[in-house]
């Protein structure tokens, strides 16, 4: 993943992926988003607690 955007207020993020594509995620826990960014490795959280989750 290339960047990373988390709006608080309304629990969403956004993720871009290397192949350019930009994914949003809704009702995000802000846990999930610190988990997220503190990851040592980002793609092995993602597929773990984000991905088929949070559909917005």
């Amino acid at each position: 993943m290339t960047a990373v955007g988390y709006d608080a207020g309304s629990k969403r993020m956004r993720i871009r992926f290397q192949q350019g594509h930009a994914y949003d995620f809704c009702n995000v826990p802000p846990s999930i988003h610190e988990g997220l960014m503190s990851a040592a490795s980002k793609g092995s959280y993602y597929n773990r607690y984000i991905r088929d989750r949070y559909q917005c």
